[in-house]
């Protein structure tokens, strides 16, 4: 950073208990189809069944932990980073240069904002092209409209022609004016409903949009649409029997990942360069690495949605996804704008994003942490991956350490805890029996089974770990925990029947979530990279790469994203297409082969605009 940060409500500087990293699989049955509706009408309704299945997902083991008297609750994770320059904040936010490169590549806000300035493409050409792939509204449907909640045809018309007027004036209000943008369904925008994924209407009294949002709006974003998600952001596949369950851009035989699966299907299908998710468990993280894009967990606090409320409140932030390393920063500064203290006290502490940036481009190398035990857990395709990356930062002058934190799975198990108490307590009896199958089970284990004495012993194993994770940030100053963003290469569907009546897998989910929990129950930042693809039947899977910070250390995240920026060149399962375009194909690539779908649109744009 450009100048050393104090921190309010920093940890405990303290290392914690030398524990062996011990884990095994949980034997958690799938439910599917029938089963799985009368399994949840049954969990719901009576007791000694919920007991059952609370006790073999292990949860009880939590309040046996040893230590755990020594160390006090802690209920917020957020720790602020106080710089002495806090006033001193650049007038202009970096602008992106990077552009698409070649025709395998995605297109950023810097293609269509040179398109813009040229004349050679405006605004409303590009929502025109869009909206007809998007509508669910439409006759017939659109294309890709399974990933849209909605779309408020006039209202993105009206932003589109407002963007043009300016760059016909030559005022535009800067790199991301006129740039078309998807919003999960989480955050309350003016003029839409807020679901949460779900049959019912958490939109509230409030009319407005929310900061993080309306921060995109004001430097002339285009919010095209609400993108779907997981119900309640409950599960991290991304099925919704609800709205409809988006295929992966590329491998349509898999999930987006979730929660935030229509935000990752957005942005990976091309059809926009930067969309908005929400991560309480790796909602954000797990649909970057299953589409393959960039995304961006804050520190907790960090980002606000004013007056939105998450239900997992001291897991859940909002952040940006994106197609490229400089679109995700962007998005990340603008959206990172503090909000005024009577509307977010926590984001109005953090300093100014802009003010964070490093003066100095050439930082000094950072140092990275790895936990063996836990990284072999990975996936053989995955660990191949992770392997590579390690190699090409150690070539880039990282140093490597083996680190140590204890109670991984332990703090697994309370992290999940944690949101099923704080979302079962912010729901109804009558709502609990409106949600789909799988949801009705958990958020009935959430309200029936979690103990105060349960619920005691995750905020005391929180506090532990935040402490050793304090200990750990000071004894090697810029530290970066590295690991696979998710185990498994993608979530593979089940079946058709499984897109219309749900799925309830605890084992999948538990084990999809077993590098990305620690990050939100500790409120420390992290990022997805794309690191590489797994190979499966002759399709591609994206891999990620994830790296956690310390507390405030966002721009950290995106210098280390930026260093690992050759890391897909390096891929050994990169399918060539060199053949089929006579050029060089390095850097992320846009789903290409059987089952991938990717969206032209500044094409299908200048098609409209030359009609026009």
């Amino acid at each position: 950073m450009s100048s050393q940060p104090q921190f309010i409500h920093y940890p405990e500087v303290r290392e914690g208990p030398l524990v062996p990293y011990k884990n095994e699989d949980q034997s958690i049955p799938v439910f599917r189809g029938l089963p799985l509706a009368i399994g949840a009408t049954l969990i719901h309704n009576v007791s000694f069944i919920q007991s059952y299945f609370w006790r073999n997902a292990g949860f009880d083991v939590i309040r046996d932990v040893p230590h755990l008297k020594q160390y006090a609750a802690r209920y917020d994770p957020t720790v602020i980073p106080v710089l002495d320059n806090k006033s001193n904040v650049p007038s202009e936010l970096p602008v992106p240069s990077q552009r698409r490169k070649g025709s395998s590549g995605y297109y950023t806000s810097a293609d269509y904002h040179a398109l813009y300035k040229s004349g050679d493409l405006t605004p409303l050409a590009v929502v025109e092209a869009l909206m007809p792939l998007i509508r669910r509204d439409a006759q017939p449907a659109g294309k890709h409209s399974i990933a849209f909640l909605d779309s408020q045809v006039e209202r993105v018309r009206a932003a589109a022609e407002a963007s043009m007027k300016r760059y016909k004036d030559g005022n535009p209000l800067g790199p991301l004016d006129g740039v078309p943008v998807a919003v999960k369904d989480e955050v309350h925008i003016e003029g839409y409903r807020r679901t949460l994924g779900s049959k019912l209407d958490f939109t509230g009294e409030f009319k407005g949009t929310s900061w993080c949002v309306k921060k995109w709006e004001e430097a002339g974003a285009i919010i095209v649409g609400k993108t779907t998600m997981h119900e309640l952001g409950l599960d991290t596949n991304n099925n919704n029997p609800n709205h409809g369950t988006p295929r992966n851009p590329h491998n349509h035989n898999y999930y987006c990942g979730g929660s935030s699966g229509g935000s990752g299907y957005a942005v990976g299908a091309g059809l926009v360069p930067i969309a908005l998710g929400a991560d309480g468990g790796g909602s954000i993280r797990i649909p970057s690495s299953f589409c393959g894009i960039w995304g961006l967990k804050p520190s907790h606090g960090r980002i606000s949605g004013s007056p939105t409320v998450s239900l997992a409140q001291t897991v859940g932030v909002y952040g940006p996804m994106a197609s490229s390393i400089e679109d995700l920063a962007l998005a990340y500064r603008i959206m990172a704008t503090p909000a005024p203290a009577e509307q977010d006290p926590s984001s109005a502490s953090f300093p100014h994003p802009l003010s964070t940036i490093p003066s100095n481009p050439n930082p000094a190398p950072k140092t990275i942490g790895i936990i063996p035990d836990w990284i072999n857990r990975a996936s053989p395709s995955v660990r191949t991956i992770f392997d590579r990356a390690l190699a090409y930062y150690r070539q880039k002058g990282y140093s490597i350490i083996d680190i140590n934190i204890p109670y991984l799975p332990e703090g697994q198990r309370a992290h999940v805890l944690t949101i099923m108490t704080e979302i079962a307590s912010g729901l109804t009896p009558s709502q609990i029996s409106s949600l789909t199958a799988p949801n009705k089970v958990l958020v009935s284990m959430g309200m029936w089974q979690i103990s105060g004495q349960d619920f005691l012993a995750s905020q005391r194993l929180r506090n532990l770990i935040m402490c050793h994770l304090a200990y750990l940030f000071k004894q090697y100053p810029g530290l970066l925990i590295l690991s696979p963003s998710t185990p498994i290469p993608g979530w593979k569907i089940g079946g058709e029947g499984d897109l219309t009546r749900g799925l309830s897998d605890g084992k999948s989910s538990v084990r999809n979530m077993e590098y990305v929990w620690l990050a939100n129950f500790t409120g420390c930042p992290a990022i997805s990279c794309p690191a590489g693809y797994a190979q499966d039947e002759g399709s591609r899977v994206p891999v990620g790469l994830m790296a956690m910070g310390e507390w405030g250390g966002e721009e950290d995240l995106i210098a280390f994203a930026r260093d690992g920026a050759g890391i897909l060149d390096l891929s050994e399962n990169q399918p060539s297409i060199e053949e089929e375009t006579d050029e060089k194909v390095t850097g992320l690539r846009v789903p290409h082969g059987e089952g991938a779908l990717w969206e032209d649109v500044i094409a299908k744009a200048r098609q409209y605009g030359s009609k026009a």
